[in-house]
């Protein structure tokens, strides 16, 4: 596991209304949250963090939620798709919860093989849930509504969409170490062998599409696992050394990262597996404590008092 890129650690995403985001991913998704903090730029913000029970690199989706924030639009240089992994068989019963509960779907359809439903969140941020090929052994966090039989488990893969795959295609092969699988009409789909799991990134490639807008319903970041702080920095020289701006390293409290904006447009992060997010909070504990960075730890009361309440 030297000097190897991870597959996904997480993706993070732009919401609106902070308690509709809370109650779509933790009761209708079945989703764990795992971290309740702020935002390290905009303390009046929420960061929220869901995830499996031990916010596993892999299952970790994190949302910025802001209140007013207007419609993002979905277009070239984003990420357009987040994929989870869920059991074989287990389509029919998302495709029942999501119309009890008034969830935009599309009936299940097939690519690359697989068996997969698209639905929208509250804010419109396009989801696939994927039976995989390969059997997933990862655990999942179920709950009352969300059965072992049907709860995700994590990542399946990211889709990204672009006016000219070339530039991104190379930072995925020359510096992350993926390799292309298959295309299908103009999706390619990159893979790493280094886990197996959360392991695939597609590359839609629409010359004529307008680009998107990142605001409610975007994909902010996606950010791809490394083991420590030393292959961290040993990604850093790859990226600088292909030419890119890349900052130096940020201390986010669960995970050290770095950012670079790849040919394509959308924004890269290289996060670490260390410290994790049981660092301030017990296993069992996980989510159910505001955790503020240390420099707003004094003013904790004043965010309380702004945060939106969740129940």
């Amino acid at each position: 596991m030297n000097n190897e890129i991870l597959g996904l650690h997480h993706i993070t995403a732009i919401a609106g209304n902070a308690k509709k985001n809370y109650d779509f991913y933790t009761r209708i998704l079945g989703l764990r949250l795992i971290k309740k903090t702020v935002n390290f730029d905009d303390p009046h913000t929420y960061h929220f963090y869901y995830g499996d029970e031990q916010g596993t690199p892999g299952s970790i989706l994190t949302f910025f939620p802001w209140e007013g924030m207007s419609a993002g639009r979905r277009g070239t240089r984003q990420v357009t798709e987040i994929g989870y992994s869920v059991p074989k068989g287990s389509l029919e019963f998302w495709q029942n919860r999501f119309e009890q509960n008034n969830v935009i779907y599309n009936k299940p359809a097939e690519k690359f093989g697989e068996r997969y439903l698209t639905f929208l969140d509250p804010d419109g941020l396009k989801f696939e849930l994927t039976e995989s090929k390969t059997p997933d052994t990862r655990a999942q966090w179920t709950t009352p509504e969300v059965g072992k039989e049907n709860a995700t488990h994590g990542f399946h893969h990211v889709t990204i969409t672009t006016n000219k795959m070339d530039g991104t295609a190379k930072v995925l092969t020359d510096i992350f170490g993926y390799k292309l699988e298959k295309t299908e009409v103009n999706r390619s789909r990159f893979v790493t062998d280094t886990v197996s799991y959360a392991a695939i990134v597609d590359l839609v490639e629409a010359p004529g599409e307008a680009v998107g807008h990142v605001a409610a319903g975007s994909v902010h970041h996606v950010a791809f696992r490394v083991k420590d702080e030393a292959t961290l920095m040993y990604f850093r020289d790859k990226v600088v050394a292909m030419g890119l701006n890349i900052t130096e390293k940020i201390d986010r409290n669960y995970f050290y990262s770095l950012y670079f904006r790849e040919p394509g447009g959308v924004l890269f992060e290289i996060a670490t597996d260390n410290p994790g997010f049981t660092v301030d909070e017990s296993l069992e504990e996980l989510g159910s404590n505001l955790k503020l960075p240390a420099q707003y730890e004094s003013n904790r009361a004043e965010i309380e008092s702004i945060l939106p309440k969740l129940n």
